[in-house]
């Protein structure tokens, strides 16, 4: 699975063999969320979460709509356009 960022003790993912809608998968400490990307024209949204400090939610969200285009870019590098 490649690791796309990397900040803060956050790791941001994206699972090579995943499923639709594009997510990211984040990980801090013991706690992980999953995330959508949205699109130019839609914001990131929380989807999931287990076991991760409603703050780190916070940030994990943050992080995914700062680094958003760049991820989009990714998950279609591994997965083809959105």
């Amino acid at each position: 699975m490649p690791k796309i960022i990397k900040h803060d003790g956050f790791l941001i993912m994206i699972m090579l063999n995943d499923h639709r809608p594009p997510h990211v998968h984040v990980v801090k400490d013991n706690g992980r969320a999953r995330i959508t990307l949205g699109s130019k024209l839609e914001r990131p949204t929380l989807k999931e979460a287990f076991g991760m400090k409603d703050r780190d939610l916070k940030k994990s969200l943050e992080l995914v709509i700062e680094h958003q285009e760049k991820l989009i870019e990714a998950w279609e590098k591994y997965h083809g356009k959105i």
